[in-house]
């Protein structure tokens, strides 16, 4: 019986996320020279994943 695709294992799934997490996004902001220390997290502009 062959195992269903849903059940690989994690290492092998090499999906490119459409969403970052917040912290994520804070590099991003941070490498593009819009983040200053001490900013609050809460209400980030938009970013595009790489």
């Amino acid at each position: 019986m062959s195992q269903h695709p849903s059940l690989k294992s994690a290492s092998k799934i090499t999906v490119k996320r459409n969403v970052l997490k917040r912290f994520e996004r804070v590099d991003v902001l941070r490498e593009q020279g819009k983040w200053k220390e001490g900013d609050r997290g809460v209400g980030l502009p938009k970013t595009k994943s790489n």
